[in-house]
């Protein structure tokens, strides 16, 4: 689903890309994420996940597109007719989680979905800081 340039191997384009605002958080921190999708061809939904290393704590997803939301848990599915922009849009998350050391992994991973397919995905990752 990349495409990749092939004189030096790097990707010039994904089909889908998560980004966030800060790569480390502290607890009740809200942090801004951002999902861009480089894709002509049809999909019905966006789903995100999130799993928060060696716990069961959820970040709550506060904001999706400027508009309030109070979605406490791990996926998130937001299908593309909902969207004002299907091709960049943003959205705000929080978690409670305290890291029992000095700091907890996040992973987030993102997909395009197209009747029940999986078309693309992106994974980041974040840490949460005591």
């Amino acid at each position: 689903m990349e495409k990749i340039r092939p004189a030096n191997n790097k990707v010039k384009d994904k089909t889908i890309t998560l980004e966030f605002k800060d790569t480390v958080i502290i607890p009740d921190q809200e942090t801004t994420g951002n999902i861009s999708i480089n894709y002509d061809g049809r999909y019905d939904s966006i789903s995100i996940n999130s799993q928060i290393e060696d716990s069961s704590d959820v970040f709550t997803y506060t904001e999706i597109e400027g508009k309030k939301k109070s979605y406490p848990y791990a996926r998130m599915s937001i299908m593309k007719k909902e969207l004002k922009d299907p091709k960049n849009f943003e959205f705000r998350i929080v978690t409670k989680h305290i890291p029992k050391k000095d700091f907890t992994n996040v992973k987030f991973r993102v997909t395009l979905i197209q009747e029940h397919k999986e078309i693309a995905s992106d994974v980041k990752y974040i840490k949460i800081k005591k």
